[in-house]
Order: C-alpha cells, then structure tokens, then sequence
C-alpha cells in the first residue's frame, strides 16, 4: 500500500475524538469518513466531550470538511473509501462493528476492551485470525513509553528474577461523562474491573506470562449501578512472587489519574511514580531514563502509528500484542470477576 491509510472513525467520544487527533498530528493517515449518533458532533461541535485523564481542547468547532459524516456506523463501514475502521464506542457494540468491518475486508483497530466478555472477545479474535485484515485492540498502556521500556528491561534478564510487583490505576468518577452514561451501567461497560483494571491486568500478562489463579476483592455499586468500582487482586503464577494490581473509579471527580507501577526484582527496582520513571540497581546506582522523550508522546499514539505502519507495511501487527493475549486477558478479567463473587481463589480458565 502506498501514501496514506484512508480512515473511518466510529464513535467520537472521548477515545473517538482523540483517535482523530492523533491522526491528524502523525500524517500516515487521511480521515476520510466519521460516525456517531449524535448529530451535534457530526456537525463539528465536540464541546459535550468529556475525559479523565486530561484531552485536547474542545471548545472549538472542528473542521469536518472534506469527510463523510453518518449517523449508522455500518454505512461508513460499507464505505468504499474507509479502508481501515477505527472503533471507539462502547464496549458492547464492539463485537457487532468489529465483525461487520473484518466480513467487509477492512483492516481494525478496536478500543479496548476487545468485547463485553471473554465469550465475546473469543468470537472476535477467532474471526480476525480468519482474517486477510489487520486486528488489533486499544490496550494503549503496553505502548506507553515507560511501560514498554521496563518491560524490554525484565525480558532481557538484567534485573533477574522478579521478586514482587505492583500495579496501580486510579481514576477520577466519570459518572455523567459519556453518551447516555453508559460507563455506569455496568450490562453495558463492565464497571471499572472491565474498562479500568482491564489495563494492568493485561500488563500483568504483558510481564510475566499466563497467572494461574487469582484472588480478588471489589467494591461495588458506589459509581455504577451493580459494577465493580474498585478492585485489588492477586496474581498467583505457582511459585513464592507477589504480583498484585489495584484499579478503580469511584474517586471524586478532582482527583488527579493516576497509574504507577514497582517491579522488584533481584538486582533492582523499577518504579514509574509521580516523581517520574526510575531504575534503582542493588549496587546503588539510580537511573532516570526518559524513554519516548522526543519521539511520539503517548501509548496513544505509537499504537496508532505502529497499526498505521504496518497497514502501509504490509505487515502483521503482532510486536506488542497478539490476539492470543486478547483472549488471556480478558479470561484473567472474567476469574477476578468471579472470585469477588464467591470471595474465594479462582483459578484462570484460558
């Protein structure tokens, strides 16, 4: 393929309308179609858009000209112009869009999480494995600059072997934030389990592989209607580790996101905080690398290049995520869901 990857955007929430800046800013791309039900922001006016960790500035109309706005996502998708379809709405209409843009041949990057369930993301994965289309989802946190170099770090060996780790995501209520409040129902969204923890989860599979079992602890109901506002878990990987990861919503609506992570290991710490990213080696010596720094911002946008790059590559994107650990994480997800439930250790069912 040469030039550029010719776009649709379904859905311009939050995540929709940062998709298409990002876009915009890397030049791999021409947005040539959008969709939303809303007619408001079909028309250019974003200003209803809200998010939780900060955003672009929305006050100001956006310049749609030149690009096809429908109010029905299949219409873009049977669009001859969209090549590649970009899905940004809620959670359970992931599976009927994904399927429909992957029957139509269109390539198909997905926000996260990849479907409602694990049931879901199975069917969605199966199909995009079928598939001559590229597939990927929104687990944008494997591409954070920081994220991915303490992960290269831990795969070379350097810091030996893992002796604990620790993953936190905090975030500010986003009751009232999106279309029709859907985040809060949790039928539709997963509570912050499925939308939030989902992340670190994921990270934990990033890391170190498949766990056995977990055990977890949730709140529930604070923020959503029945959700899981707010979670801790224990990973149980068989041997004498602690990898343990913390994630909930239920925060007043100013207080600050946070995510952080500690991975102790036998020959240092890594350690992203809000007193930066740092390497601390057993032999004293402190490090502070600034990985991304001049170079693509956020996890955001090196997933949305890389996905752009291989389209026009010809190549498969599988460097940081493969439809195998879709399916993983959301089977991890699905057992810290039921051993809230019955509050015992449940072991994964991959």
């Amino acid at each position: 393929m040469n030039g550029k990857v010719k776009v649709g955007i379904v859905g311009l929430g939050f995540m929709g309308s940062t998709h298409f800046g990002i876009h915009r800013q890397l030049g791999k791309s021409e947005i040539t179609a959008v969709a939303d039900v809303n007619e408001q922001k079909r028309s250019g006016d974003w200003s209803s858009i809200v998010g939780n960790i900060g955003g672009g500035d929305n006050s100001k109309p956006v310049n749609l000209e030149g690009i096809k706005t429908y109010s029905d996502a299949m219409d873009l998708i049977a669009d001859p112009d969209v090549e590649m379809v970009d899905i940004c709405v809620p959670t359970y209409l992931h599976e009927k869009y994904v399927l429909a843009a992957l029957e139509a041949g269109k390539h198909v990057l997905c926000e996260k999480p990849v479907g409602r369930t694990f049931k879901e993301a199975k069917r969605i994965t199966e199909a995009a494995e079928k598939s001559s289309s590229f597939f990927s989802t929104g687990l944008c946190v494997r591409y954070w600059p920081e994220y991915r170099h303490a992960f290269e770090l831990y795969r070379s060996g350097k810091l030996g072997k893992m002796i604990s780790a620790t993953f936190k995501r905090v975030s500010p209520s986003i009751d009232g934030n999106a279309w029709e409040n859907w985040f809060m129902k949790s039928d539709l969204s997963g509570g912050a389990l499925l939308d939030l923890h989902l992340h670190d989860t994921d990270l934990v599979r990033y890391f170190f592989g498949r766990p056995e079992a977990v055990t977890s602890f949730g709140m529930k109901g604070f923020r959503s209607d029945n959700g899981i506002d707010h979670v801790f878990t224990r990973y149980d990987f068989g041997d004498d580790s602690l990898v343990v990861a913390e994630g909930g919503w239920e925060s007043a609506k100013t207080t600050p996101f946070e995510m952080s992570f500690q991975i102790v290991c036998e020959k240092g710490t890594v350690r992203l905080s809000e007193s930066g990213y740092k390497i601390m080696w057993e032999d004293g010596l402190i490090e502070e690398p600034k990985p991304g720094s001049g170079q693509l911002p956020t996890g955001w946008h090196v997933e949305i290049d890389y996905f752009l790059s291989s389209i026009l590559e010809g190549k498969k994107p599988d460097k940081y995520l493969t439809t195998e650990e879709i399916r993983d994480s959301m089977a991890i997800i699905e057992a810290e869901e039921r051993s809230i439930a019955e509050n015992r250790r449940v072991t994964v069912a991959y």
